[in-house]
């Protein structure tokens, strides 16, 4: 293709597209945290392939990695046969990420997405404790299958399955209803009381920020109840790292700060580092009982992602990058509070921690209008929450600050002009 033109894709692809349809154009070349189209146009990247690239795009690293690989013939594909790019990943892995932070897992290759490592989690919860529900949480996102959909709260995706879903029971994420202890003890009367109805699960499957369910940021301390709560019944904890992990929130695990060691966590998206499709279900080694075999699929373990993540680890021999996500997550909610007290039209509250923070708006429709005026401005971000009322800062972890100020720039025109429209449409 030489053109910028849609019509081969409205013609030929299927409905079901969709960032096509807010990002409307046909984009070719990537380098760090920009984009450009087939015009040339350039983009600021927000997105970061929804949490795939948190090391931006092409990094040159992780691309000179992948081409030596490439041409000195290196395996493609091997199932979970033994090759030297998975060895080398498992070692990195585990010196680099691991060890330091005294964390002791197993590490499965389910299929390469994010919902491949979901399922395979909540199959060997169930294995190891001998039981069938599952305890989600409201407005939690956990994948597009059948079983990563059962404990994802989006009723539209959840209406996509076309069949009942069971084998779940939904519970107030932290400040669901604005009251932590009313929570947290809400949860344990449900767990203990005879006549509630709800048997002692097989584990707890939360995301410590929820991406797709509006950036709502769980706190510390109620993550640290709600381990003590899986502990003191014999239920397993599963933390989805999908999206927030990886650094996204400042440190490579999102649940560091809160202390917690979960039974079972689960990574795909950035972990392949230079957005090839990994994932990775790590499991504490006295729940490793999956027989050979039992849980298996053609495309487990991407050699040329192991190649590319190895690269990415080295990000992470030191704390370079992760005061930089800090310091920089410290800029971006000042920004946003700015916006928000700049515009009150917005009736905006702020969401997230690190590089997951946005808005949430009030009027019907308004996020996803900053999100459209920043595309005609060349900044490429999403909109999350179930009535996608959240507009979501997501650039690459990396970025500059040239990068992130000028992104910056771009969104304050856009909320002015989202704000002002808003006006014109109410006065």
């Amino acid at each position: 293709m030489t053109e910028n033109d849609l019509s081969i894709f409205n013609e030929h692809e299927s409905e079901v597209r969709s960032y096509v349809r807010g990002f409307p154009t046909v984009f070719h070349e990537a380098k760090g945290y920009k984009i450009k189209d087939l015009d040339g146009k350039e983009y600021i990247d927000f997105f970061s392939g929804a949490g795939a690239l948190n090391y931006g795009h092409n990094d040159e690293n992780m691309k000179q990695k992948l081409i030596e690989y490439i041409q000195e013939d290196g395996i493609t594909h091997s199932l979970d046969m033994a090759s030297k790019a998975k060895g080398q990943f498992l070692k990195k892995f585990h010196e680099t990420i691991l060890k330091p932070r005294d964390l002791d897992y197993k590490i499965m290759f389910p299929g390469p997405t994010g919902t491949n490592t979901v399922e395979a989690a909540l199959k060997l919860a169930r294995k190891v404790t001998g039981r069938t529900n599952v305890v989600s949480f409201t407005n939690g996102f956990h994948g597009m299958t059948i079983g990563a959909l059962s404990v994802t709260g989006n009723a539209f995706k959840r209406k996509g399955a076309g069949i009942p879903l069971h084998h779940s029971v939904t519970m107030p994420y932290d400040n669901y209803i604005n009251n932590t202890t009313q929570e947290i003890e809400y949860i344990k009367r449900f767990l203990d009381d005879n006549g509630s109805g709800v048997e002692t699960p097989a584990a707890f499957i939360l995301e410590t920020v929820q991406g797709e369910g509006g950036l709502n940021a769980a706190r510390m301390d109620w993550l640290q109840q709600i381990e003590k709560i899986c502990r003191d019944r014999g239920i397993l904890l599963i933390i989805d790292d999908v999206q927030a992990g990886i650094g996204r929130t400042g440190t490579f695990f999102s649940f560091e700060p809160s202390g917690i060691k979960p039974d079972i966590v689960c990574l795909s998206k950035s972990i392949g580092g230079y957005g090839l499709p990994l994932a990775l279900t790590l499991i504490n080694p006295k729940y490793d009982i999956f027989e050979p075999g039992e849980h298996n699929g053609t495309f487990r373990g991407n050699n040329m992602a192991f190649v590319t993540a190895t690269e990415s680890l080295n990000y992470w021999n030191d704390d370079t990058l992760e005061k930089n996500v800090q310091e920089k997550s410290e800029r971006i909610k000042q920004f946003l509070d700015e916006m928000i007290n700049s515009f009150p039209k917005l009736e905006g509250t702020h969401r997230g921690r690190g590089f997951m923070q946005g808005i949430a708006c009030k009027p019907e429709g308004l996020a996803e209008k900053v999100a459209e005026k920043c595309f005609e401005h060349g900044l490429i971000m999403e909109t999350a929450g179930p009535d996608d009322e959240v507009f979501k800062l997501f650039p690459p972890i990396n970025i500059d600050d040239e990068g992130l100020e000028a992104g910056l720039a771009i969104l304050k025109k856009a909320i002015e002009e989202a704000a002002a429209e808003k006006e014109s449409i109410t006065s």
